[in-house]
């Protein structure tokens, strides 16, 4: 068994065991919502988040085993969107739930996963994947969305790779015949989805992107503008230089932290609540924004 979630510490900040990005059966994790917060209660952790890919129908389930088991959870989203030619994701913490025009949003961003999927499936077929949808569907065990993951499971089932890393090597990762870039929203526009339904726009793994410092400055830069006001300083396992340096362009623009292993499935590198640990910055925590305090459980703001 992996070793408990370490509390997480900020500068002035009260230690708290919690975990901002994970996903559950609702899009393409392994564990449903009760399984992944029961999991997480054996950890230790006291705060989570529920981050499925564009969507939040685990989250009455994950909530409701929450209550039960002494976890608070946060309803929560992973946008996808695009940014100057990149793909994107954003995290919506929604405190209040889904309203506004984020609900008319995530029936849009189920509809383009469809979309995305039926070419997918028609691209690796020419490669020898046989009725790619379905067996992708059989992969995922449910009607949700797919996902590149369930496709790369069905490559693996049918024996034309050996594992998911080749898969996403050869036909599903950047550039290759599986990666279709679907119409995903422009950033501005996901991000005032979340603002409207009241909650805190997050911006995932910045350092997964390879962008220059430049580039990533330009992204943090657009990101403030449109509404974000935090960004993950913790993705998993990061260097750790790597993760100064984005605590240093954060400060620069009064942008506050969040965290989370980005957790899918049980065996793996990462477990919940496994992440790198925080280094020593003056950046605030997402946790300390106003519209979160009531969920973490701190005095409101004055």
């Amino acid at each position: 068994m992996p070793m408990p979630a370490l509390p997480v510490r900020f500068e002035g900040q009260d230690a708290l065991t919690i975990d901002l990005h994970m996903h559950s059966t609702a899009s393409d994790g392994a564990l449903s919502p009760t399984d992944l917060v029961a999991l997480c209660a054996e950890r230790g952790l006291t705060h989570i988040a529920l981050t499925d890919h564009d969507t939040v129908d685990g989250v009455a389930e994950a909530c409701q085993a929450g209550e039960a088991a002494g976890v608070r959870v946060l309803p929560a989203t992973e946008l996808s969107t695009q940014w100057r030619g990149v793909n994107l994701h954003v995290v919506g913490l929604l405190p209040e739930g889904v309203r506004g025009t984020l609900a008319e949003g995530l029936i849009g961003q189920a509809e383009a996963r469809e979309r995305r999927s039926v070419t997918i499936a028609a691209r690796l077929e020419k490669i020898g994947l046989d009725d790619a949808l379905a067996r992708a569907r059989e992969q995922a065990g449910s009607d949700r969305p797919l996902g590149r993951p369930d496709f790369a499971k069905a490559l693996v089932a049918a024996g034309l790779v050996p594992d998911m890393a080749t898969a996403f090597a050869k036909h599903l990762g950047n550039g290759k015949a599986g990666d279709v870039k679907a119409h995903w929203p422009y950033l501005r526009e996901a991000v005032g989805w979340i603002l409207d339904a009241g909650g805190v726009a997050v911006l995932a793994h910045p350092l997964r992107h390879k962008l220059t410092r430049r580039k990533r400055g330009l992204l943090l830069d657009d990101f403030r503008e449109a509404g974000g006001r935090a960004v993950e300083l913790i993705s998993g396992f990061q260097n750790p230089d790597a993760t100064r340096d984005l605590a240093r362009q954060l400060q620069e623009r009064e942008l506050r932290a969040s965290l989370g292993s980005d957790f899918h499935f049980p065996g793996g590198h990462l477990a919940p609540g496994s992440m790198s640990p925080v280094p020593r910055t003056a950046v605030a925590p997402v946790w300390t924004h106003p519209r979160l305090a009531g969920w973490v459980g701190l005095a409101p703001a004055a």
